[in-house]
């Protein structure tokens, strides 16, 4: 099947057949009729696969036959969890609706807030938003969703964890009853499940993969190391490879700073990426990593949601996640779109349970390679890593903070000052939910 067999003008055609692509993912191929038959859609993925594409191109279809024609008021809202997403998605509202007259606007924290106020005073068409900073334009009576005729949630999964349920039902009380809502998740845990039951109405099921499955292209390995040598031999694996484009994990914002420092000293060049950088730090980093500036990427779980890279070789955990899910959400950066990777797990004796962990959610054993002058020492014994288990999301202590309370989260965005007039202030403020069993990254086209 051809795109010109979906259902989507010329201009998104021209669009799309410029960036290269002439056959829809499977995601895209079955979401976007049904989302052109006006239906709500509970659409599920793995990452890779093209989500992104599977509503923005839809999105931007059904806009051209939307009975209002006047952007003073916004027709479509798209809420994302980060601002790396949001940043993505508006890219893709950008690529392929170049050649439509509609404007859109990318809102998140970390940035000034005034040159949005001015960007939505002149109009939009299509909002791309996180959760806190929305929340602030409406407060501050800047932004007017009255008119939104589509809704689409993007990660939802990722949103729940990060303890957003709270301002997306803020979100969701002053939006217009009739509107269609579009729903992604690439898991559907009874949170998501119990969102999408009071959310849509009698909704078309689309998914496309097993959940927590990890793609067949990527080649996963496990070194097993002693802990103080873990340092010592990712040195030695960039150089003895060559690599020259690597991502690598940490569990902290605080080992990521630690870690990329080191590289650094070793004339590797690095660059780390976490929730305390700022905005402009963090989009430099991935343009620098983008572009071959920088060849290490060293990224905590959140600030690495939204990484979009085409072709990435090489995937490194220097520490397994505490959340078992997690890994899989890792090792997709790479083997994307068909491509194949590499996805290489440092062990140490203290993240055994970790890693069986993972082997029991993916359904498999991950290959164990000895490297040459790496043996483990046999007479080292585990220490506990913060609160160990694969079990609970809630158990993750040493991630970054999600910020449980509206008014007090920032989404990695912004939070609502004291003194501004608060629409939502007749409600009490509820704890929100962090107990999401399943996490997901998502994907922008189909090298996504």
């Amino acid at each position: 099947m051809s795109f010109s067999k979906l259902g989507l003008c010329s201009e998104i055609l021209r669009a799309i057949k410029e960036e290269g692509y002439t056959t829809p993912t499977p995601i895209q191929a079955q979401s976007i009729p049904v989302i052109l038959s006006k239906k709500d859609v509970l659409a599920g993925a793995q990452t890779g696969t093209g989500k992104t594409a599977g509503f923005t191109l839809p999105l931007l279809q059904r806009l051209t036959k939307s009975t209002s024609k006047d952007s003073k008021y916004p027709k479509a809202l798209i809420l994302t969890p980060t601002r790396e997403l949001a940043a993505q998605v508006a890219q893709s509202v950008e690529t392929y609706g170049k050649y439509l007259p509609f404007k859109s606007a990318v809102i998140f924290g970390g940035v000034g807030i005034n040159p949005q106020k001015a960007l939505l005073k002149k109009g939009v068409d299509i909002i791309i938003a996180t959760p806190g900073r929305l929340i602030d334009l409406i407060s501050q009576d800047s932004l007017n969703l009255s008119k939104i005729e589509f809704l689409i949630l993007d990660e939802a999964d990722r949103m729940l964890d990060m303890g957003f349920i709270n301002d997306i039902k803020k979100i969701l009380a002053i939006l217009p009853k009739q509107r269609q809502n579009l729903l992604f998740s690439a898991t559907f845990s009874t949170e998501i499940k119990k969102l999408a039951d009071g959310l849509l109405k009698s909704p078309i099921l689309i998914e496309v993969a097993k959940a927590n499955s990890t793609s067949h292209k990527v080649q996963q390995i496990v070194h097993h190391v002693d802990r103080e040598r873990k340092k010592e031999l990712l040195i030695h694996l960039i150089n003895k490879n060559d690599w020259k484009q690597v991502l690598v994990f940490t569990r902290t914002k605080h080992g990521a700073n630690k870690l990329s420092e080191a590289l650094i000293k070793e004339n590797i060049t690095s660059a780390a990426i976490h929730g305390n950088k700022s905005q402009g730090a963090r989009t430099k980093a991935l343009d620098d990593f983008k572009e071959g500036k920088v060849r290490i990427l060293v990224a905590t779980d959140i600030a690495a949601r939204g990484i979009d890279i085409d072709q990435l070789p090489h995937v490194i955990n220097f520490e397994l996640p505490n959340v078992a899910e997690d890994y899989v959400h890792r090792i997709g950066r790479t083997g994307r779109a068909g491509n194949e990777g590499v996805a290489i797990s440092l062990v140490c004796i203290d993240e055994h349970e970790y890693l069986f962990g993972i082997e029991r959610l993916i359904k498999q054993k991950i290959k164990k390679i000895e490297v040459a002058g790496f043996k483990v020492n046999p007479n080292i014994k585990a220490e506990p890593i913060g609160n160990k288990g694969n079990r609970s999301k809630s158990n993750t202590n040493q991630k970054e903070n999600p910020k449980k309370h509206f008014g007090k989260k920032k989404d990695e965005s912004s939070s609502i000052k004291s003194k501004s007039k608060n629409r939502f202030d007749s409600k009490k403020n509820e704890p929100s939910s962090n107990t999401s069993k399943n996490r997901r990254t998502n994907s922008r086209f189909k090298n996504n």
